[in-house]
């Protein structure tokens, strides 16, 4: 396929399907409340609890217990709290960050590391996880109730397409496959 296809065709096009935000905090009650207060600030959406798979006896979990806290953003919304995220991060991303259907993820150490926050000492400081999906129009075929079909083997995405779009629309250096 010419490059000129690729550019012109709308259904080419790689666009940010999702950002789903997630604060893993492990324990429920008051440090959970403060992880979602900080993901409502950051985000702009209500977070959502999830709850513990199984007990672990060791860390005092029970299974079903709340012990994290996730957004998911779609739209405008996603790239510009991904715009923000990556420069916590330094426009950093490691090779091995992406699977292979061209899907990325990094973490944030500190929330306050994120432009535009700021440090609420009743809070406190937390780590986050943030997960991107890159698709093409056309995506959700696979997903329908009524009429679903297949994802043809050209129309998904690949990995060094994900990256060369990351590095082209918010000028992020990925680093090589293998670091």
């Amino acid at each position: 396929m010419s490059t000129e296809i690729v550019e012109t065709n709308p259904m080419r096009a790689l666009r940010i399907g999702k950002v789903v935000v997630n604060i893993g905090v492990g324990a429920s009650g008051d440090p959970l409340d403060h992880a979602q207060t900080i993901m409502e600030q950051l985000t702009g959406q209500k977070a959502c609890q999830q709850l513990a798979k199984q007990t672990i006896r060791g860390y005092n979990i029970r299974k079903r217990e709340p012990i994290a806290c996730m957004v998911t953003l779609r739209g405008e919304k996603a790239e510009a709290f991904l715009a923000r995220a990556l420069v916590a991060v330094g426009k950093k991303i490691k090779g091995r960050s992406f699977d292979k259907t061209g899907n990325f993820a990094f973490g944030i150490k500190e929330h306050i590391d994120i432009p535009g926050t700021r440090y609420d000492p009743n809070l406190g400081i937390t780590g986050m996880d943030v997960m991107v999906t890159i698709e093409r129009a056309g995506y959700h075929i696979g997903e329908k109730k009524h009429a679903r079909a297949r994802i043809g083997k050209n129309h998904k995405v690949t990995p060094e397409e994900s990256m060369e779009y990351i590095t082209k629309k918010f000028g992020v250096e990925v680093g090589a496959a293998n670091e």
